[in-house]
């Protein structure tokens, strides 16, 4: 019997306080008061719990448990991706069906960042002794920035050893660079597209797209024609306004752009195979000739790999064209020995030659662990116990916490590569018996990094 087994103790109370989390609309950027609540429910908890608790700035905050030897962290994040279109359940309320549980957040990370609270108190309340100090480190801007973590640590020392529960299993030992751009011009110069609306985050594939043009009888015969022989979902409404498309697609990660359909981008593909740049405008032009429905970057000669990280992919998260601006959002992630500053000059160059002025979003730079790091080991040995083999290691294009911890911490679950999450996409789920495997490894972790004597 492994050590996390004692988490299986919790059980109800972790889905009852997860469904507290879920109710939380936490869309970081939007919803900053709800931000703020659920960051203080959770502090709340770990008081009621008898743990120690510090708030800093409503951005960030610890539970902790001990005060000596090695600083250990783990870290979750509260926030979420807006909800987005196409649930078959309530995205804000937890619904348990056909033995996974459902709600934006359950795998992203509100599910993991209860778990962690629980194995703070299953170490408490079995009054184990540690070496070392133990924190669970909650977030509450991962999805827009990870300010909270520049808050926090401005203030808090960086742990020594650590992991986020904030991807798959195995071990995520490196993750792509993360580039994100915004691509603007102060006014439309479009003579025939009035409006284009599509996406609310940088980091998802945008699932639904509107466009308002006028044009006369012809055009729109045309564009119906086109749409036909078009591999996606269009809808044409007249208005007092002029001729109103929209498109429908699907939602997905930017970290995997190419398992969505990008709604955004087909819609611009529909404009540019009947109207022409004038018409259009440059940035649908710019969007359309160097983008299209690439997610590899190639015709922007962004193509690129490597055997660490695999791939660049490039997701263009929203557009919003009105009578006196158009915008639009990029979201690349670059291999890990690439150069995040190369690329960024190479959208101002080809943007400018379109009039278009880039604006950088953020940059997060690549990480990449050895993989006989200590974190690593530990991590890698608490797998082990609980599963019975050894976790593979992996790279990803996500974007963790795992970055800002000095090399000193990877993303490690708490999916597993058989499940699917529908992470940043409607019906986001977890297998719930696969959820309490990964409490066991979470505690198994902890406790260890709690009791052992480290380097």
């Amino acid at each position: 019997m492994s050590f996390g087994q004692n988490i299986l103790k919790y059980r109800d109370d972790i889905l009852n306080d997860l469904k507290t989390l879920v109710a939380f609309q936490s869309v970081s950027g939007e919803n900053d008061s709800e931000c703020k609540a659920i960051l203080e429910f959770i502090l709340k908890r770990g008081e009621e719990f008898g743990l120690f608790t510090k708030n800093t700035a409503d951005k960030a905050g610890h539970i902790q448990l001990g005060d000596g030897g090695r600083l250990c962290g783990v870290l979750t994040h509260l926030d979420v991706v807006p909800a987005g279109n196409n649930w078959d359940t309530p995205p804000f309320t937890l619904t348990r069906r056909n033995g996974r549980i459902f709600g934006r957040g359950v795998a992203d990370d509100k599910g993991a960042a209860v778990v962690t609270l629980y194995c703070l108190k299953a170490l408490k309340d079995m009054g184990i002794t540690g070496r070392n100090t133990l924190r669970a480190i909650f977030g509450t801007d991962e999805e827009t920035g990870m300010t909270d973590m520049e808050t926090y640590f401005s203030t808090e020392p960086l742990p020594d050893y650590s992991f986020t529960p904030d991807s798959e299993y195995g071990i995520c030992r490196c993750e792509k660079g993360i580039l994100q751009v915004e691509i603007y011009s102060n006014s439309n110069n479009a003579v025939t597209l009035n409006e284009f609306h599509s996406g609310k985050a940088v980091n998802a594939v945008p699932d639904t797209a509107y466009a308002l043009i006028d044009c006369n009888e012809y055009d729109d015969h045309q564009l119906y024609r086109f749409a036909d022989a078009m591999d996606a979902e269009f809808e044409f409404h007249y208005t007092i306004d002029g001729l109103m498309i929209a498109c429908k697609g699907k939602s997905g990660h930017a970290c995997e752009p190419e398992k969505g359909k990008n709604a955004a981008m087909s819609l611009v593909e529909l404009l540019a195979s009947h109207f022409n740049y004038e018409q259009i405008g440059s940035l649908c032009s710019f969007l359309n000739n160097c983008v299209g429905m690439q997610t590899n970057g190639n015709s922007l000669g962004l193509k690129m790999r490597d055997s660490e990280s695999g791939p660049l992919t490039l997701n263009v998260g929203t557009i919003h064209i009105n009578d006196v601006s158009a915008s639009c959002t990029f979201d690349i992630r670059y291999p890990v020995t690439m150069n995040g500053t190369h690329i960024h000059s190479r959208l101002i160059k080809l943007a400018g030659n379109e009039g278009l002025h880039v604006k950088l979003l953020t940059h997060s730079k690549p990480l990449c662990l050895d993989k006989n790091s200590p974190i690593i080991n530990l991590l890698s040995s608490s797998y082990e116990a609980v599963m019975g083999e050894k976790p593979d290691m992996y790279s990803t294009g996500g974007g963790t916490y795992a970055r800002v911890l000095g090399n000193k911490g990877v993303a490690f679950g708490p999916l597993f590569k058989d499940d699917f999450g529908n992470i940043h996409n409607a019906n986001e789920s977890i297998d719930e018996e696969k959820f309490f495997k990964h409490a066991e490894i979470c505690l198994e972790a902890m406790y260890r990094m709690y009791t052992e004597e480290l380097d």
